[in-house]
């Protein structure tokens, strides 16, 4: 996934930081990612959400809001609706560059500034939120006890997961002062809610109130025992996946095809989570999978081993040969199924101490319909011919470059 950092000028001209993470592939449509209040660009959620994205050929733009994070400006002179001012910048500037946003996501009060400002930006046509507050004063909650010191001085200091901001009493005005239930009502687009029912930060009665607000077609999809910043690996890859999938109704992904003959492209395997095993696979801007290993070998079990994969490979191979030769011939075949068993365990194999040895497959073919002999005897030694099968048989070369 290239990535290009970059600046644009937000709503008071002052530069934002952002990145922009690009599809490998074919470009196919474009997001905007808004963080959470107080958060920034950087955060794991946000980076997962880009990395599956920019797998579907979308194009992400996550930046820092003014004043946070590598962003210039003063956060004490910004406010909710500078927030919306500044999402409406990067999506000027995103059309400037010819990628005006098809997916708004937003994450909570990034989220409401996202509904807010949806209605505005024509060219999106589906929206996201991710533990969003329908009503953006909500956010006071966080610095409640400075509140009166607010009123009484006009602005405070305030203690943010460790760090000092000064929130002023117009950004507490304008919080309350702006509402986010109309914007709902008349964005005109899909609309995907996420939220977690015990989000402490966040109640889950927002993600009610914003879903009953919009209109068709829309979503509620929670996310279980996440936390309100989504921190954990785990939480983070399903809240991608989630996004991923639904996108893909709503948003034209088909990438032209290629001409007969073309090499399949580049199959990509890149870590999920570096304290584990988890590694995501992507093949074109569709077909995504996870490899793992399992439980006992420090894995976290929730994908195929690699050799697992292999064995996929050989099954999927002989099936699809079967099936094309049976439907060619137009032999009474009803239904094939390959049972393969590999003699390796894939963790213990990558040990530094394991030897080689010759690896043994085995294949058990299951030919439904009303076959006779001649048949099924036929079809037995097509499945030798099945490519994945030869490859394993004869080897392969394997040239390996460092990039």
């Amino acid at each position: 996934m290239p990535t290009e950092r970059l600046t644009f000028p937000g709503h008071s001209g002052d530069m934002l930081s952002a990145r922009l993470d690009m599809p490998e592939g074919p470009h196919l449509a474009t997001a905007l990612f808004a963080h959470c209040f107080t958060c920034g660009k950087d955060i794991p959620a946000a980076r997962r959400i880009a990395a599956r994205l920019a797998a579907m050929g979308i194009a992400v733009l996550r930046f820092d809001f003014t004043g946070l994070g590598h962003s210039g400006g003063e956060f004490g002179n910004t406010t909710f609706s500078s927030n919306v001012a500044d999402l409406q910048a990067a999506a000027a500037y995103l059309d400037q560059r010819g990628l005006a946003p098809d997916l708004l996501i937003g994450h909570s009060l990034g989220g409401a500034a996202m509904l807010r400002v949806a209605p505005l930006i024509e060219s999106a046509r589906a929206v996201v939120t991710i533990g969003a507050p329908y009503d953006p004063g909500h956010v006071t909650h966080v610095f409640k006890e400075a509140l009166p010191q607010i009123a009484a001085r006009g602005k405070a200091q305030v203690d943010l997961g460790g760090r000092p901001f000064t929130i002023t009493q117009a950004f507490v005005d304008d919080l309350s002062a702006d509402p986010v239930g109309a914007s709902i009502g008349t964005m005109k687009k899909a609309l995907l809610v996420l939220h977690a029912p015990r989000d402490s930060v966040v109640d889950i009665s927002n993600a009610t109130n914003i879903f009953t607000a919009a209109k068709h077609p829309k979503s509620f999809v929670t996310l279980d025992e996440a936390d309100h910043l989504i921190s954990q690996a785990a939480d983070a890859e399903y809240t991608a996946e989630v996004i991923a999938a639904w996108a893909g109704r709503y948003l034209s992904l088909t990438p032209p095809a290629p001409p007969i003959g073309t090499p399949e492209g580049v199959t990509r395997v890149s870590e999920a989570d570096p304290k584990g095993f988890l590694q995501d696979i992507q093949n074109g801007p569709f077909h995504h999978m996870l490899a793992d290993e399992p439980l006992a070998y420090g894995g976290t079990n929730r994908g195929m081993s690699p050799y697992g994969f292999l064995a996929a490979g050989l099954g999927a191979c002989t099936s699809m040969t079967v099936r094309m030769y049976a439907r060619r011939k137009g032999w009474p075949l009803t239904h094939v199924s390959v049972d393969v068993t590999h003699d390796k365990v894939h963790a213990q194999d990558a040990a530094a101490s394991a030897g080689m040895r010759a690896d043994r497959f085995v294949r058990r073919i299951t030919l439904a319909g009303d076959l006779d002999d001649a048949q099924r005897a036929r079809l037995l030694e097509i499945a030798d011919k099945c490519p994945v099968h030869r490859t394993l048989e004869k080897g392969a070369e394997i040239a390996t470059e460092l990039v």
